[in-house]
């Protein structure tokens, strides 16, 4: 492979005359602020003018420019050219992944390439820098495949999803694969005569179409973050990715208060209703802006109280499965969904999920927590995680089941076609107010029969039903909203396990109770917490700080969350009682100890050291949700 190096030019940091764009929302006369060249500067808007007008203005040669860390700067100036050659069986269209200077590059084919074909591609320099890793953890995590799916860095410096073989190898999906398909949310922005509110179409698409950016820009196009900023980041703690989350925030993306304060008065009787009037009524900039809460009738100056209280009560009222907007999973009674039938429930139902939006993206924002825990694919979501049909068993254990089987009767190859056993169409039922209605899965679905040639057709369209398209307007809202708040490349950092812990925060989690309330199966059921093995487990959690605890309990519940009247209620799917349980095997069955969720089981191998259960456990654990890739 042959590559040059090409110089970009630097930008003129002495030009005193600069172009500038005027943001939504800043009327004749008012004040703005910009940074230009590093520096920054309050501009105010000519009598004349309107929003989106350019207009120029002259940067005085003697402002002083802040001080800026490494987090928010280049070191780079410059492209490298690649010259490759296409490999055989890429199309053109088709995107091939390669080694350029160490890093994995995903490569798309020109529209006139073909295989042998030599091509040229630009690869920002910033790819060449290879993130500093701060522990061997790290290491593993940037290697790590979830469920065989690998982000990956463009050569144009987008971020995508591609599906990774057993021999590290990109692999192409052409038809649905119960095992190795998956599909990432998208939005088709929209544009809309009301400035304040976002406008979008949301669909589900193959996880290998899906990009998110790996950069975040100032107004004057400089860059705040950047993917090397984003690697780097992603590899370390959860605390220490949280606190560059926040600083980046609170540093470059809050609006400074001499922009102005939002004031939210809400009377404590009417705390949903008037907290939603007054969420809704504000402009996207003014979402970034200071909000200071002033409860009616009530004494005292918002220092951090009345906002803490605020996000904790109204979190609380519109998560109540009483109000209508979500209910409690199936699979687990711990986390919330949304209900398909809210809509019956309120004529103006999606204003609540555009206001919940709002809430979520300003909680994370202002280092709030929401009292909330959603189902683990609906954190997929809000990261533009690949959604797999594994994850319909966190939904409903029973579809899921009963679709395995339909892939197991044809994988059988006996002969005989599945319509003439199971009598199935292209269609589902729903329930609403206790009634079941019929919801075609495709046009005309109901005159369409699940054959042994469609039926992986039929899988797809069940997937994307529960997964998106039974709650699409619902959410569709929700995330217009919440990425009015927060950047979406600036949450590739975390995964969907630490999403959870930074919306919901760290459980307390009480030792005693855990423990009086786990049972024991499989090779420890004759002596239980008296079989040595056990005795380590429960010494190695002990000696766990607080955020490996929370992992601990997602990766065998699959939600950080504890019932307030403690283990003794944990529950599994269908709402029964079922307890933490620690499950014996050998280590000839599972080398590393492996989590079912539907009925809070952990697999716990019968190892011969506590050294060797800890790091076991610790990899399990860490490793469950992480899907970053650069080699």
């Amino acid at each position: 492979m042959k590559f040059w190096r090409r110089k970009r030019s630097k930008e003129n940091d002495s030009s005193p005359v600069v172009s500038v764009t005027i943001p939504d929302n800043v009327e004749p006369g008012e004040e703005f602020q910009i940074d230009v060249n590093s520096r920054t500067v309050r501009v105010r808007c000519p009598p004349n003018s309107r929003p989106g007008d350019s207009i120029q203005i002259k940067v005085p040669a003697n402002i002083e420019s802040p001080p800026q860390s490494e987090d928010t700067t280049s070191k780079s100036d410059f492209t490298e050219i690649f010259e490759v050659e296409v490999p055989s069986g890429v199309q053109p269209g088709q995107s091939f992944a390669l080694f350029a200077k160490g890093v994995r590059v995903l490569v798309t084919c020109p529209k006139d390439g073909y295989p042998g074909a030599r091509i040229r591609f630009k690869l920002h320099s910033a790819l060449t820098q290879k993130p500093e890793t701060t522990n061997e953890m790290a290491e593993i995590k940037l290697k790590y495949n979830k469920d065989g799916w690998q982000r990956v860095i463009r050569s144009d410096m987008k971020f995508q999803w591609v599906r990774v073989d057993d021999n590290g190898e990109v692999e192409s999906i052409f038809r649905f694969d119960i095992e190795k398909s998956a599909y990432v949310r998208k939005f088709n922005l929209l544009a809309k005569e009301d400035k304040r509110i976002g406008a979008g179409i949301l669909t589900l698409i193959p996880a290998t179409e899906a990009m998110v950016d790996s950069n975040i820009k100032f107004r004057d196009n400089r860059d705040l973050v950047t993917y090397s900023h984003i690697v780097t980041n992603q590899a370390k703690s959860f605390a220490e990715k949280s606190e560059w989350f926040y600083g980046i925030c609170h540093e470059h993306l809050f609006i400074d208060w001499s922009q102005g304060i939002i004031a939210l008065n809400i009377r404590r009787q009417f705390l949903l209703g008037d907290s939603v009037d007054a969420v809704m009524s504000l402009s996207r900039t003014d979402l970034r802006k200071e909000w200071r809460f002033q409860l009616i009738g009530e004494s005292g100056i918002d220092v951090g109280g009345p906002t803490r209280e605020w996000f904790q009560l109204v979190t609380e009222a519109i998560f109540d499965p009483d109000f209508g907007l979500w209910k409690s999973s199936a699979a687990n009674q711990m986390c919330m969904e949304i209900n398909p039938a809210s809509e019956f429930f309120y004529e103006d139902y999606l204003v609540y999920y555009r206001f919940l939006g709002r809430l979520m993206g300003r909680a994370l924002f202002d280092r709030q927590l929401i009292s909330g825990h959603m189902v683990q694919f609906l954190y997929k979501h809000l990261l533009g995680w690949p959604i797999t049909f594994a994850d319909l068993k966190q939904v409903d254990e029973d579809v899921y089941r009963n679709l395995r089987q339909i892939e197991t009767m044809v994988g059988d190859g006996d002969g005989d076609d599945i319509n003439d056993i199971l009598c199935l169409d292209f269609t589902t039922t729903k329930e609403i107010l206790d009634r079941k209605e019929v919801v075609e899965l495709v046009e005309g679905g109901a005159d369409v029969e699940v054959t042994n040639d469609n039926y992986h057709q039929y899988l797809e369209a069940i997937l994307k039903y529960r997964m998106l398209e039974c709650v699409r307007f619902q959410m569709n809202e929700l995330l217009l909203e919440f990425f009015d708040i927060i950047p979406e490349p600036l949450l590739t950092i975390f995964d969907f396990q630490e999403l959870e812990l930074l919306m919901c925060g760290l459980p307390t989690i009480d030792m005693d109770d855990w423990r009086a309330n786990t049972e024991y199966s499989g090779k420890y059921n004759a002596i239980g917490s008296d079989h040595e093995v056990c005795q380590w487990f429960w010494e190695v959690v002990t000696e766990f700080d607080q955020e490996m605890r929370a992992r601990l309990l997602q990766f065998v519940t699959g939600t950080s969350g504890v019932p307030a009247r403690g283990f003794g209620v944990l529950q599994s799917n269908g709402g029964n009682i079922r307890k933490f349980t620690i499950h014996g095997i050998t280590v000839g069955e599972c080398f590393y100890p492996r989590s079912h969720t539907c009925f809070n089981r952990i697999d716990l191998p019968l190892y011969e050291s506590k050294k060797e259960l800890s790091e076991r456990l610790k990899f399990s654990v860490t490793m469950a949700s992480t899907g970053f890739g650069i080699e």
